[in-house]
């Protein structure tokens, strides 16, 4: 792996650790429902000021509730955005870093998103976001968070999480110029995980994916530039292994033992002693050696296993 591609996973890993364990599988019903609703006017204002159409939405699902907060049903406020010293508009009182703040308040959805669009834009502190490709979604969350947007340590991994897991990247790509979005289509030809790209997870300490329909090693290989034949190793698999969705498959090599919360497992239907190795992180032959049995073991339910 060359040192960007190293930086690159690492700060992926970076960002996605303190909320790996919160993230949902299943989509939310509200925020599929707000996307539909608000997607169109998104667009709008990225074609206006050239922010991502992502990022605007990702910010109002977040900071909306989906549209169900306080500030969002009452005062059409879907940004969080406070009075500040230049607001002459109407107002609010609410309860947010400090008691009884003010916060600006608008006559429909409409005029928060155009206000938005203001406020990022007349803001100095926001100008080098301006800089940034309008595909850079997490260029732009991480420069929100830099720039003081919201005070939450984690709140551009929660924004990438939110573009990411309802593909809101693909409302970018209508804001581009017809010479950007060729470049954009001959760069998802070559490669095409830009346009969906695996989340990354942690378990015992080291980075995993979760495969999908379809996946290969060598298709992970060079998503995360990282030797098929290494991932095949890590993963205690042989070559020609078919991958299934679902299955977990580690990017660095698995451990000796699992994390110290992790001391016994007991077996359940279903599990086999590779299923376990992957769940923990736990390399294959360390998990018969620490438990004393050989490969041609078999777990049987109820059958208690060192972890470590």
């Amino acid at each position: 792996m060359n040192r960007i591609n190293a930086i690159r996973l690492t700060a992926i890993l970076a960002l996605l650790v303190c909320t790996v364990a919160a993230q949902a599988q299943r989509r939310n019903t509200r925020y599929v429902e707000y996307i539909e609703k608000y997607a169109p006017l998104a667009v709008q204002q990225m074609k206006e000021h050239k922010i991502p159409a992502s990022i605007t939405l990702a910010q109002g699902l977040l900071e909306s509730g989906a549209g169900q907060s306080a500030l969002a049903r009452k005062s059409n406020n879907h940004f969080g955005i406070k009075c500040g010293s230049n607001w002459r508009g109407r107002t609010v009182r609410h309860d947010d870093d400090a008691r009884n703040e003010c916060f600006r308040a608008y006559s429909n959805p409409r005029d928060s998103y155009e206000d938005h669009s203001a406020f990022l834009k007349r803001g100095a502190r926001y100008a080098f976001l301006f800089d940034l490709k309008v595909t850079d979604y997490k260029g732009w969350a991480r420069g929100l968070k830099k720039a003081g947007y919201a005070t939450d340590p984690s709140y551009a991994n929660r924004l990438i999480t939110i573009i990411e897991d309802y593909d809101l990247y693909k409302y970018d790509s209508r804001g581009m110029s017809k010479r950007e979005a060729r470049n954009w289509e001959k760069e998802l030809k070559k490669k095409p995980w830009l346009a969906n790209p695996h989340q990354v997870y942690i378990a015992n300490d080291i980075a995993y994916v979760v495969a999908r329909d379809g996946d290969t090693f060598r298709f992970l290989g060079k998503e995360f530039d990282i030797s098929w034949k290494k991932l095949v190793k890590y993963n205690d698999l042989h070559k020609d292994y078919t991958l299934e969705a679902g299955d977990i498959i580690y990017l660095k090599s698995k451990k000796k033992k699992a994390s110290k919360p992790h001391t016994v497992y007991i077996v359940k239907d279903g599990d086999s002693m590779h299923t376990i190795s992957q769940k923990y992180g736990i390399r294959l032959k360390n998990l018969y050696k620490m438990n004393r049995k050989d490969d041609e073991y078999i777990p049987e339910v109820g059958d208690r296993l060192r972890l470590r």
